[in-house]
């Protein structure tokens, strides 16, 4: 190891603040957090969705092993998971089912499934285990029974002013800036009805206005994220499991949409990905008419194994899990006919279990109008222009972990 790299038994480099660096502050929460879930296994009966994942991954003897193995692997690699078998990942899967993240100064737990998971994904037994189609589909019907909970009066916990957790405490103002956003610090919890109801909290009118709005030539950003990466040539399939991650269009806009994704061979894709801190609502990039919208299943904690056991993770994952990754996908044919259609290929990563598509087939949209959300978790998201539609991006590369969001409805790029 070179002087400059870092140890991921002790920090590891986690981009958009989801999850701590510090290994020591995940390794205590994992183990504080298995402790609560066992106080409650001895009152509370499982939730069914998580007695169905523990039923699927028990009774398939090849995810059985890769999980147990998976799980070995990890703690022989030294570290702390807080669980030693699939028993006690389930009881600790089981408490966080209603269990709603406290804001935290110094170790913020945004995605608390990804944290407890966060080791055993990029084990090598881990990397089948969690692109294994049943167990995919399991986690999502777990992850909607948590987003079910969030969607409640009863996740409205740390939705205060507490100085400790709470989300509207001095501290989170800081990182969050909660005077752009519609709230009423009169009304209980600030008048939203729930968690997923402050995650997916929207501007103030005229905090984000759309940037040259009547310049057809100017395509603004349909997120509040950070520049992740540029590519040009964009090919129809390419090797997105090597350690470049090239984006191969047909296995993002999938396979039966073969002639969508022609259209973008030779283009340029725009990704970025989004802060624990960031607005999750979708915006259009351009003006025109939505002629695609449509929600592909997939994985969450798919690592790729090209990135190994490094500090990087999920994160240095973005350029794979377009391809591989649970996401929505709208296609606006753009009134400037330089542009042509533009794909925007939104990607929950993690703890995401839905991806809200508003806009849909035949409508109309107006740049900077919503198309849609995130509903909690980490996050990406891709822009893809057809070949030689795009004169210049704004940002440009190289792009670090320290890189300022671009706002929602700046300009992101000029058309030919």
């Amino acid at each position: 190891m070179t002087d400059n790299a870092i140890d991921p038994r002790t920090q590891r480099r986690r981009l958009g603040e989801w999850l701590p660096q510090n290994e020591a502050h995940m390794a205590k929460f994992r183990t504080d957090l298995a402790q609560h879930a066992r106080e409650r296994a001895t009152h509370a009966p499982r939730t069914s969705a998580v007695d169905e994942l523990a039923r699927l991954v028990l009774g398939d003897p090849v995810l059985r092993m890769d999980m147990t193995r998976a799980i070995g692997e990890a703690q022989e690699a030294g570290y702390i998971l807080g669980y030693a078998s699939i028993d006690e990942l389930m009881v600790i899967v089981d408490y966080l089912m209603t269990y709603a993240p406290p804001f935290s100064e110094t170790s913020l737990i945004h995605c608390p499934l990804n944290a407890v998971l966060d080791w055993p994904m990029c084990m090598p037994s881990g990397y089948a285990l969690f692109r294994d189609p049943a167990l995919n589909a399991q986690l999502k019907h777990v992850l909607n029974c948590w987003c079910g909970f969030l969607d409640g009066p009863r996740s409205r916990e740390h939705l205060n002013t507490s100085s400790r957790n709470g989300w509207f405490s001095a501290e989170a103002d800081r990182k969050i800036g909660m005077s752009q956003f519609l709230c009423d610090p009169d009304q209980p919890y600030w008048g939203f009805d729930s968690w997923n109801g402050f995650f997916t909290r929207r501007f103030r009118p005229d905090a984000r206005p759309v940037e040259d709005a009547e310049d057809p030539a100017v395509i603004v950003s349909a997120c509040e994220a950070a520049p992740y990466n540029i590519q040009h040539d964009v090919q129809l399939c390419d090797r997105f499991w090597i350690k470049s991650q090239p984006y191969s269009l047909q296995d993002m806009l999938t396979a039966r949409q073969t002639g969508l994704a022609r259209r973008f061979v030779g283009g340029s894709v725009y990704q970025a990905f989004l802060s624990a801190f960031n607005y999750h609502r979708w915006h259009a990039p351009v003006s025109g008419v939505v002629v695609n919208a449509y929600a592909v299943d997939g994985t969450y904690y798919s690592d790729a194994d090209s990135e190994g056991e490094d500090p990087g993770g999920l994160n240095d994952s973005q350029g794979y899990i377009t391809a591989v990754a649970a996401r929505a996908v709208i296609v606006i044919e753009s009134d400037n006919r330089a542009i042509g259609q533009v794909a925007c290929v939104f990607v929950g990563m993690a703890d995401v279990s839905s991806c809200i598509i508003e806009a849909l087939p035949g409508q109309r949209v107006e740049k900077g109008d919503e198309l849609g959300f995130f509903q909690y978790g980490g996050s990406t998201c891709c822009m893809i222009f057809e070949p030689g539609a795009i004169r210049d991006f704004i940002p440009r590369p190289p792009f670090d972990d320290k890189a300022s969001p671009v706002k929602v409805n700046t300009r992101v790029a000029i058309a030919r």
